[in-house]
């Protein structure tokens, strides 16, 4: 049904598709075309004057002049070379947003496509870097790698919508009132000064074997030795771990 507000000409196209078998018959393509007028339509069909129409190809053109208010007009190619991504907005919008507009262009203009697609994009953008690291030749492969990096868009909003989780904290023998309250001292029996914040590392394994797993890795660096005599020191102070 035309409705006055959209383009007349594609509402004849569509009306011809319609009766393609029947296009051989202007009477019978004539009679049917006002059953598809609404009232504003339908009332200038009513005004034409008898015997003013002598083939369907005139009644369209007729109908056309009428309506011609409502064509559309096809886009310039140079709105594509004025979009670009805004800041904030997803591939996926600016992505819907270009394929509408370049499908308001008439021509074939598929190459100007893959170009423009890509200018529209933010210089740091990972699809500009991929289409220009490594370029498609066509519209249907520009598609396909948009869809790809539309996908990894997607997940990375999932990612950042899910809440992370804390781990409880846990608390060995030295819990923080002990810490506040009293002062740290080192194995000569001295006095240090407390941190202002300390943090308790508390290992789910003996310390002895986290540090045979990790002292071959280039980051570990083994503790200075303990200076002055081996046989006077406190040996309730040692750990069970003992340097090779």
């Amino acid at each position: 049904m035309y409705n006055e507000r959209t383009d007349p000409v594609e509402h004849v196209s569509h009306f011809n598709q319609r009766m393609a078998v029947h296009s051989k018959n202007e009477p019978l393509m004539c009679k049917v075309f006002p059953s598809n007028l609404w009232s504003v339509a339908m009332r200038w069909f009513d005004s034409l004057k008898a015997g003013s129409i002598d083939s369907f190809k005139e009644l369209t053109q007729a109908f056309g002049s009428r309506f011609v208010t409502c064509r559309r007009a096809p886009r310039p190619l140079a709105s594509l070379l004025s979009l670009s991504m805004k800041e904030g907005e997803t591939l996926k919008t600016y992505s819907d947003r270009y394929w509408e507009m370049f499908n308001e262009i008439d021509g074939d203009f598929d190459y100007v496509a893959i170009s423009t697609f890509k200018l529209g994009l933010p210089t740091e953008h990972c699809l500009r870097k991929s289409l220009t690291g490594k370029p498609v030749t066509n519209v249907r492969q520009l598609m396909d790698r948009i869809d790809k990096y539309k996908k990894v868009e997607k997940d990375q909003q999932q990612d950042k919508g899910k809440g992370k989780v804390i781990p409880q904290e846990r608390s060995d023998f030295r819990s923080n009132r002990y810490n506040n309250n009293r002062p740290w001292r080192d194995f000569s029996g001295q006095s240090l000064p407390v941190a202002p914040q300390a943090v308790n590392i508390v290992f789910r394994e003996p310390v002895h074997q986290v540090l045979e797993k990790i002292k071959r890795e280039p980051y570990f660096k083994w503790p200075s030795k303990m200076s002055g005599d081996l046989l006077r020191r406190n040996q309730s102070l040692y750990c069970q771990y003992h340097q090779e």
